[in-house]
């Protein structure tokens, strides 16, 4: 239990709880505001988050690249975990959102946000690094401006320029006069909120997940530790057990907020190739 405790309650971005003013409660800074580890106050610098992205983007390409190479016609365990991954991304979000006659050409995109937040989101519950890679807003804002320009493009390949723009601002059957209060909403509503809403769904969920795993260990480190007799254990071995609940939580919640950002993404491209 104490080799559990080191590996989940003392790693570097925790805020160590101080014995003689009692617990302290984890803050935004290391969220936030991380200390450089590499090249600081350069445009190259890197901070744990920027770390922990760079080995959940080298992880992947291993993956990947093993999977093209090995490939087999009888796959091996963990070729069927990678084929049913992208099985999953094409036929369950691709198509079925989309429609099979016409998901292919866009099934790169809908894999590259799908797989690609997956592993930056599982980040946070690998001990040793134990952030996600979307818990600070450059990622979620890179992924949902990728989906932004995505579904714009597609709409204009395949609706045409000006045709595109008018069938999103100008929704058909609707009284003219109207179109002047529709089409400022319509505006904000499909090039303005959309990437926002896309950037905080994801990063909210990610860093209120991480606050509680940080609360639970931390908390149960000071149980333990500071607090001293059977309430501190007791107490201590309560959070410790609800922390390793959250763990498993945080997995099914970083694998589901990939589906869904994925899923929106699939979306927003049927939207913008569909007449209207």
């Amino acid at each position: 239990m104490l080799s559990l405790l080191t590996t989940l309650g003392t790693v570097p971005i925790l805020l160590a709880p101080n014995s003689g003013d009692g617990f302290v409660a984890p803050g935004l800074d290391h969220e936030f505001n991380p200390d450089p580890l590499l090249f600081g106050g350069t445009p190259f610098e890197i901070h744990r988050l920027i770390l922990v992205r760079l080995i959940a983007v080298l992880v992947l390409l291993a993956v990947m690249v093993w999977y093209s190479r090995a490939a087999k016609l009888i796959p091996s365990r963990g070729q069927a975990v990678v084929e049913s991954i992208l099985d999953f991304s094409r036929v369950q979000i691709g198509e079925e959102i989309i429609g099979a006659e016409k998901a292919a050409k866009y099934q790169p995109m809908i894999a590259t946000v799908f797989i690609g937040i997956l592993f930056m989101n599982l980040t946070g519950v690998i001990p040793g690094l134990q952030i996600a890679g979307t818990s600070l807003i450059g990622m979620p804002l890179i992924y949902a401006v990728f989906v932004y320009i995505g579904f714009i493009i597609a709409g204009i390949k395949s609706r045409g320029f000006g045709r595109f723009f008018r069938e999103q601002l100008m929704p058909p059957g609707v009284p003219w006069p109207l179109y002047f209060i529709m089409v400022p909403l319509e505006f904000l509503s499909t090039f303005i909120l959309r990437p926002l809403t896309l950037t905080v769904r994801l990063l909210s969920n990610m860093v209120a997940g991480h606050f509680i795993l940080v609360l639970c260990f931390l908390g149960t480190q000071y149980l333990y530790f500071t607090l001293s007799g059977a309430l501190g254990a007791t107490l201590g071995s309560l959070t410790l057990l609800a922390g390793v609940v959250f763990v498993v939580f945080e997995l099914f919640v970083g694998a589901l907020q990939a589906y869904i950002f994925a899923m929106l993404a699939a979306a927003y491209i049927s939207l913008s190739i569909s007449a209207h």
